[in-house]
């Protein structure tokens, strides 16, 4: 998966989360999702992840020519 898709899915379960489906039940089973200061973490990571590789990883080159 790349990272562009697993930031949306980062960002649709932060929107979940956020919309209140943190906790649910079905029948006697309690489902809890991801917490979500890990998910924020996380998307901040792969955020600067996809900067550098649209930066070439933040270097720049310089050359000089002396005539």
């Amino acid at each position: 998966m790349d990272k562009v898709n697993r930031l949306e899915q980062l960002n649709g379960a932060i929107s979940a989360i956020e919309k209140g489906a943190q906790e649910y039940q079905i029948g006697s089973r309690r489902i809890k999702k991801a917490e979500l200061s890990v998910l924020y973490q996380e998307r901040r990571r792969l955020e600067q992840e996809i900067r550098d590789q649209e930066s070439y990883g933040g270097v720049t080159v310089a050359c000089f020519d002396r005539r």
